[in-house]
């Protein structure tokens, strides 16, 4: 059975203006054009869109999901195995959130009070799953399951005032990144604070420190994209290389 773009627009939810977009880069190619320029899909497509919607519902990049799906080894199956066990993470961690609603809810309404840990629960967990799905692999091969659960089971322990603390430090760090590199000099005193702020921030949810565990991390930052947005997104380019260099300047003394 074949279908026109506006069939499988309606069949999928998806907008012919997306479907365009998705041939032009792509993504999804349609299955035969017609002298006309008129596009048709098949069942092979109409998969392959349901995969595509699959990943974006677990907010995965259009660039990334072209890059899995387009692999020689993609096995469709195995992606929905996948998609299965990611969105029923995503399950328990929106519940968590519910729950935290509800609990709010009836605190306010002076029913039962919430302690103040109970209020962030729900956000720490979704701090987790986040760095999980971005680095989790990376993270884990390099440092191991048991340094990485010890982390997260750190960071779900922290009281309100851990966490706000935590989350005012980042932001301090990335302030004093900026001034630092305005100067240019790696290996300043404000350089060297901004190292120090970055080795306070992981002291939060890493179990033990360590220069070389340190180091290790900010070689990660740039050798992997995704770290190296994270930190030049929020800063400017040149940000990470310019941390990277900083750590390695303050755990080389």
């Amino acid at each position: 059975m074949e279908y026109t773009i506006q069939e499988l627009a309606q069949l999928s939810g998806v907008s012919t203006r997306t479907l365009r977009y998705y041939d032009e880069i792509g993504l999804l190619k349609p299955a035969r054009t017609n002298e006309a320029g008129y596009r048709f899909y098949g069942q092979s497509e109409v998969d392959l869109l349901q995969q595509i919607l699959f990943y974006r519902a677990l907010d995965m990049k259009l660039a990334t999901i072209q890059d899995i799906i387009q692999a020689p080894h993609f096995q469709h199956s195995e992606a929905l195995k996948s998609h299965k066990a990611a969105l029923l993470k995503r399950k328990e961690q929106l519940e968590t959130i519910l729950q935290t609603v509800e609990k709010t809810i009836i605190s306010i309404e002076g029913e039962r009070p919430m302690s103040n840990e109970e209020k962030f629960n729900g956000f720490k967990e979704k701090l987790i799953e986040d760095n999980e799905n971005k680095y989790g692999q990376e993270i884990r091969s390099k440092y191991g399951d048991k340094t990485v659960d010890a982390s997260n089971a750190k960071l779900m322990n922290m009281t309100e005032e851990q966490f706000q603390a935590m989350q005012q430090l980042e932001q301090q760090m990335f302030e004093r990144l900026t001034e630092a590199m305005e100067l240019g000099d790696a290996t300043s005193d404000i350089a060297m604070e901004v190292a120090e702020l970055h080795k306070r921030w992981l002291s939060f949810s890493w179990k033990e420190y360590s220069k070389e565990a340190h180091a290790g991390l900010a070689q990660m930052y740039i050798a992997d994209e995704r770290f190296t947005a994270y930190y030049d997104e929020r800063n400017v380019v040149g940000a990470t290389q310019f941390l990277h260099d900083a750590i390695v300047a303050y755990t080389s003394k």
